[in-house]
């Protein structure tokens, strides 16, 4: 079915509310409060179909105390129905209702010219030149205008026919899925349920989704679009979702959903303004900013300026994670009054200077993304994550990887989505020399310096040992590498290496991977000469992470021995007075002694048999 959401807007008293009721039916003033007051205080939602096509309508308050709630449905709009009283015409929320529409990006406008019946033809005529050359001065796509009363049903059905003669869902996908949440409820026998409208992509019955706010997965039990169970919900529907094992009092408007990996959260954001006529920010104030369905204060902090701009860059700061993604418009208030309208440039904060900063939000506002990459991999030396272009650049991988292959002088792991400025190859090439100019014994696979250099990916490693290798500096022996200065098979070396230093530590020997480390050498082949000397009896495994010299565990047992002749037993307590051994040890080598056949153990003690 093809969807599309039109919302309301307009002053009040200009029969919004009314014309939604003439058009399916739906009364909109529901709640009390609503219905003593005559006026539309928070979002209505309700639909009108027919035959494969439906209209959502989300009918909003157009009091000028209740903006905020105006502003929260805007988000979601594909087109927007302006509703214009024929005797009044333009008052002042009604363009404040459109001044926000155009710092939203709403472009599809639907003129409605309603109490039709209130005026006489020539004024209606006047009224709708009025409407028209007022909006001129605005970037809307006006699709048509109509003139209604709610008492004529023939004006009601030529608005209907029009409406369902426009374009289905006008809303760009997106790389993943997103629904700000607008309603939260519970149900008894079903559980928590939450409205929205959804964005991005569509959602799946039994999928999985993602609480940012809450770092929780949760599980879609049932679906609803327009009363209806469905199998799924697809971009630019209203959707109830009912979720998995989630309490709904950890939910409000404007917390988001999403999938997981998709959007991290940080209290900052970097956007670009425009201030309406006469108005401007003030650097280091406190704002109401309206992103979505939510709504929260901050801070403003102005690029270029420390006073007032009308329009520029900005960092938004919050006492909350805001989870956005590239692209996605906001809100300015101060009060009850609308300031500016912005973009989110920059949604992940980096750590990165004023200039490069400046340079980087200068690029994204042009959508110039390989400017943007050089500036980004300037402050990302040890690797930017192309993974986060979905929510950095609203690129899907493949095409952020397009975009890095047009890039200069840098390496591209494609396996692990991650991009290094070829400079950097030469840090991680001198960590590698270092290990081996230590050690001439290091023999080492890319896994292994990769467990050392955390920040580099196996495949920049191992272009790195590639290189290496090429002048000569390592070879290749397998999938190890070894210094090129030994010319012979070092294994045998490294045996004896590995075995003295046990001798050495005598009953305090080191766990196996921290010899790994301290040698330089590979875990597997580690593993392997451990497997070798236990075989040949010169080591003993005790434990899983404990192997000993066996001439060290010859003399514990007899040492141990000694200690039940002169005492008459062994536990913890007398051993640990003779040897200050950490309960580790002490424990491992009294579990050895039950392997005697002259000793027994009585409770905690062990004795002769």
């Amino acid at each position: 079915m093809a969807n599309i959401i039109i919302g309301t807007a307009g002053h009040i008293d200009h029969g919004k509310t009314a014309l939604i009721h003439a058009l399916n039916g739906f009364e909109g003033d529901s709640t009390n409060e609503e219905k003593q007051r005559g006026i539309t205080i928070d979002l209505s939602f309700s639909n009108l179909s027919f035959g494969q096509r439906n209209i959502a309508f989300i009918d909003v308050p157009g009091h000028e105390k209740l903006i905020k709630n105006m502003i929260a449905g805007a988000f979601g709009f594909d087109y927007v129905m302006l509703v214009i009283s024929a005797k009044e015409g333009i008052m002042p929320q009604t363009i404040e209702h459109i001044q926000i529409l155009e710092l939203l990006g709403v472009k599809n406008l639907i003129i409605v010219i309603t109490k039709k019946d209130l005026v006489d033809e020539n004024f209606l005529e006047e009224q709708e030149k009025s409407i028209l050359d007022y909006l001129k001065s605005y970037n809307f796509d006006i699709k048509f205008i109509k003139r209604v009363s709610v008492y004529d049903e023939n004006s009601i059905n030529d608005l209907k026919n029009a409406l369902f003669s426009i374009n289905s869902n006008q809303k760009e996908s997106e790389n993943f899925f997103r629904f700000y949440i607008d309603r939260v409820f519970s149900v008894k026998g079903i559980g928590t349920v939450v409205t929205g409208t959804v964005l991005g992509k569509k959602i799946e019955l039994e999928e999985k989704v993602f609480l940012p706010h809450l770092q929780k997965e949760t599980k879609i039990k049932n679906i609803q679009v327009h009363n209806q169970n469905v199998l799924e919900a697809n971009i630019s529907n209203r959707a109830a979702l009912n979720l998995s094992n989630i309490d709904k009092d950890l939910l409000k408007r404007g917390d988001i959903i999403s999938k997981k990996g998709f959007l991290r959260g940080f209290n900052s954001i970097d956007i670009s303004f425009n201030c309406l006529k006469d108005k401007k920010l003030n650097h280091n104030q406190i704002y109401t900013l309206f992103i979505g369905a939510k709504k929260l204060d901050v801070k403003v902090l102005l690029f270029d300026s420390l006073t007032t701009l009308e329009k520029g860059f900005a960092t938004i700061k919050a006492d909350e994670n805001i989870y956005s993604i590239f692209g996605e418009k906001l809100i300015l208030r101060n009060q009850n009054e609308t300031i500016a309208g912005g973009i989110v440039l920059n949604p992940i904060i980096d750590p990165m200077n004023k200039n490069q900063k400046t340079r980087l939000l200068s690029n994204l506002a042009k959508k110039d993304f390989n400017e943007a990459f050089k500036v980004l991999l300037e402050a990302h030396k040890k690797g930017l994550g192309v993974i986060s272009s979905t929510q950095r650049f609203a690129l899907s991988h493949e095409e952020a990887l397009d975009f890095a292959k047009n890039l200069e002088d840098v390496f591209i792991d494609e396996k692990e989505l991650v991009i290094y400025p070829n400079s950097t190859k030469n840090e991680i090439e001198i960590f590698i020399k270092n290990i081996y100019n230590k050690n001439q014994y290091a023999l080492l696979s890319a896994s292994s310096i990769a467990l050392r250099a955390t920040w580099a990916s196996l495949g920049f490693i191992q272009e790195a040992l590639s290189d290496l290798v090429k002048i000569g500096f390592l070879i290749k022996e397998e999938n190890l590498y070894k210094s090129a200065n030994i010319k012979k098979d070092i294994k045998k070396d490294l045996e004896d290496i590995f075995l003295n230093r046990l001798k050495s530590e005598d009953l305090t020997p080191t766990a196996p991977y921290n010899i790994y480390d301290d040698l330089d050498i590979d875990r597997k082949l580690g593993d392997d000469i451990l497997k070798s000397l236990t075989a040949k009896k010169q080591v003993i495994r005790l434990q899983h992470n404990l192997f000993i010299h066996f001439e060290s565990l010859n003399k514990a047992v007899k040492t141990m021995k000694d200690i039940i002749k002169k005492d008459g037993f062994i536990e913890i307590f007398n051993f640990k007075q003779r040897y200050d051994l950490s309960r580790k040890y002490l424990v491992a080598y009294l579990d050895y002694l039950d392997n005697f056949s002259d000793i027994k153990k009585v409770e905690n003690r062990r004795v002769f048999a």
